[in-house]
């Protein structure tokens, strides 16, 4: 039999949202990602952030609008998309002082690859010279190469 955990309804909601984040990056790095796995990501990424939203930091708010962002991106629904890149951006300027460095670089490559997505070339490209210029100033090496090898990842609709 095994122990019974009693959780606060805030701890609860911090454990279910830290599951659901990496439950999605589970299915982004699936290669044969079925129509019922893009549903279940969705509300999955939808739930996590939701939850930090009740438990979390404006950091953790804008992590999950990131990751939203993300999500539609390569599901290619660029209103989506842009509309949670443009929120995550938001939450990154207004709340700048918790952010670390990677979290402003991955802000700007999420608006850029939104409007990658939506054929926005032009915007596009002025926040991916923005994504890679901050990505470039990211202090620990370790969180440069994360956001690099990402940031060079697709999609990107042949902008990169």
């Amino acid at each position: 039999m095994s122990a019974v955990t009693n959780y606060s309804l805030e701890q609860a909601q911090k454990k279910l949202a830290k599951m659901y984040f990496n439950k999605v990056w589970d299915y982004l790095e699936q290669t044969d990602r079925s129509p019922e796995d893009d549903e279940a990501m969705l509300h999955a990424v939808h739930t996590s952030c939701y939850l930090w939203m009740q438990v979390g930091t404006p950091l953790n708010h804008q992590r999950g609008e990131w990751q939203i962002a993300r999500v539609y991106s390569v599901l290619g629904l660029a209103d989506s998309a842009l509309r949670h890149a443009n929120r995550c951006l938001e939450l990154t300027q207004k709340h700048r002082e918790l952010m670390q460095d990677f979290d402003i670089a991955f802000a700007y490559e999420c608006v850029a690859r939104a409007n990658a997505i939506a054929g926005n070339v032009e915007m596009a490209n002025k926040y991916i010279t923005l994504a890679e210029a901050a990505g470039n100033e990211i202090k620990d090496k370790d969180d440069r190469k994360v956001f690099m090898d990402d940031f060079n990842g697709e999609p990107w609709q042949g902008l990169k």
